[in-house]
């Protein structure tokens, strides 16, 4: 089980850990209070759905976030570190847009005297630390990851070897397996709150939108795999299916905004659910990208890299006792220890 082993593993995990445990306590008195103020007359009212999920959606993001950090330092990752950072800067615009959402929610369940009074006047001042909580740690989040990118640049450099080439590859390899994570939160969270709004059992729409779940995780695990065991025809296929997904969520953000009876069930949620959307579609496009680089990748020496990888610093090694060289036998030597003499051998540090 990994563990982090320097000052500034500790200090990603530190900042990340305290900033989730103080946001989940503010989230988790927002969402009490507002249940708790709720009347009998508010069963029904859009607002009583939607305001829990996206609290709910909220607090899940920042628990997957904790996750990612365990990940990218177990797995050395630069590239999901740097993307930590813009991860946490996504939740930073949502914090703003969840405040306008809850205020307005609120005001109209005031209208309608299905909440009691004084609700917003005790959350609001919760809901606006929260953005400055994140902003703060979104600073800190990136000057530690400049200092691991130091750190595990070298790292990588040992495991990879010098050739830039393949240190490229590996780098597009890092940027598509960090994007399928990244995917996997905000394809779930758009879909969750469109359930949630769409309550109409009867819809196909409805079931449709259900069964894109577990397809959803079905394709994001299958690229993963099809991109370490650099299975062409599989990587095609998930490609096309990007290109789906990219045309499904296009479909789910016009239709949020057509006219007439599709327009007013979304009024109430159009922000966030557009947030969530223009994201999801960026990271799709992003994805599509990458995905046909690691294809273009394949047969080109980064498969023995990559296949069941864990990228071990000095100290990992030295636990484990494992401080050798692989030996290269190709010149009839060792090329890690210079013996055998032939033009491959030379001698190296470790």
């Amino acid at each position: 089980m990994y563990k982090p082993n320097s000052r500034w593993t500790w200090a990603f995990v530190g900042v990340t850990f305290v900033q989730a445990a103080i946001v989940l306590g503010f989230e988790g008195y927002a969402f009490g209070k507002f249940q708790l103020s709720l009347r009998n007359n508010a069963e029904g009212e859009n607002p009583t759905r939607t305001i829990p999920t996206f609290l709910a959606l909220y607090i899940f993001g920042f628990l997957f976030q904790l996750l990612l950090v365990y990940d990218a330092l177990r797995l050395k990752n630069t590239i999901q570190v740097i993307g930590l950072c813009i991860y946490n800067l996504g939740l930073l615009v949502y914090a703003a847009v969840q405040m306008d959402q809850i205020e307005e929610a609120v005001t109209f369940l005031n209208q309608k005297q299905a909440i009691d009074t004084g609700v917003w006047s005790a959350e609001r001042p919760f809901l606006i630390a929260i953005p400055c909580i994140i902003a703060l740690g979104t600073v800190l989040m990136a000057v530690i990851a400049w200092k691991l990118y130091d750190e595990f640049a070298w790292t990588i450099y040992k495991h990879i070897s010098a050739d830039l080439r393949l240190k490229r590859r590996y780098l597009t390899f890092q940027i598509y397996i960090a994007l399928l994570k990244f995917d996997f939160f905000f394809f779930l969270g758009f879909t969750i709150q469109f359930v949630v709004v769409v309550i109409d059992s009867s819809n196909i729409e409805f079931y449709l939108t259900i069964a894109a779940i577990p397809v959803t995780i079905i394709i994001l695990v299958m690229a993963g795999l099809f991109t370490r065991r650099e299975n062409t025809p599989g990587m095609l296929a998930i490609i096309i299916l990007y290109f789906a997904g990219l045309a499904y969520f296009l479909f789910k953000l016009v239709r949020m905004y057509q006219p007439g009876e599709h327009r007013k069930i979304f009024d109430p949620v159009r922000r966030p659910l557009t947030t969530f959307a223009i994201l999801t579609i960026i990271l799709i496009i992003l994805t599509i990208i990458n995905a046909c680089m690691c294809t273009a990748n394949f047969g080109k020496g980064l498969k023995p890299h990559i296949a069941g990888r864990k990228v071990e610093s000095e100290e990992e090694k030295l636990a484990n006792g494992n401080m050798t060289e692989m030996p290269n036998y190709h010149y009839g030597g060792y090329a890690g220890n210079g013996i055998g003499g032939g033009p491959g051998a030379r001698m190296t540090i470790d």
